[in-house]
């Protein structure tokens, strides 16, 4: 009986290694949780509502959705449902800006308010940026090493996603950046 027990978890333990390998995710409950905790005012203020969360075990619960559910979801679909509507501020070369994760892309917003959107189509694998009216194409993802980048020149270019294709696909940008100067 010990031998059984032993050989079904050594079983179990490799199903569980390589079915589950790579399978970290965003932790985006968590997150939320752990944001919202932040927000609410100084230090001994987050300090008290932590301990209390974690006594109610609200942590706990959070962390255990996003690790047996959540991560899970966002493995297999290459999305997490509860990451969209996060808000996230990133401080760029021209100032702030708002990136909002959606359902299907990314809200991208400036200080002056202007606003772009990167939308990726699913059933055609591409990546497109929406600014009002306007869509241009940026990328569409054949397969898992190969992609159709269209260029600002109108032009497209299958790009290898290894670092050779990267850096074929930075010369072509570069020879076409330099071109219109």
């Amino acid at each position: 009986m010990k031998r059984k027990i032993s050989t079904v978890a050594v079983a179990l333990t490799l199903v569980a290694s390589i079915g589950f390998t790579s399978c970290i995710g965003s932790f985006g409950l968590t997150s939320k949780v752990y944001s919202w905790n932040k927000s609410l005012g100084d230090k001994w203020i987050n300090e008290l509502v932590f301990l209390a969360l974690y006594i109610v075990p609200v942590y706990e619960i959070a962390l255990f959705a996003d690790a047996v559910v959540l991560n899970t979801i966002e493995f297999w679909t290459g999305s997490n449902p509860i990451a969209a509507g996060d808000v996230k501020k990133v401080e760029g070369e021209n100032g702030i800006y708002a990136i909002e994760t959606t359902e299907n892309g990314y809200d991208i917003t400036n200080e002056q308010g202007q606003e772009v959107s990167l939308i990726f189509d699913e059933e055609s694998k591409t990546w497109s940026s929406v600014a009002g009216d306007e869509s241009v194409k940026l990328i569409t993802i054949e397969d898992e090493s190969n992609a159709v980048v269209y260029l600002p020149n109108g032009e497209m270019q299958n790009v290898e996603l290894s670092a050779d294709g990267i850096l074929a696909l930075r010369q072509s940008l570069q020879t076409i950046y330099f071109a219109s100067k």
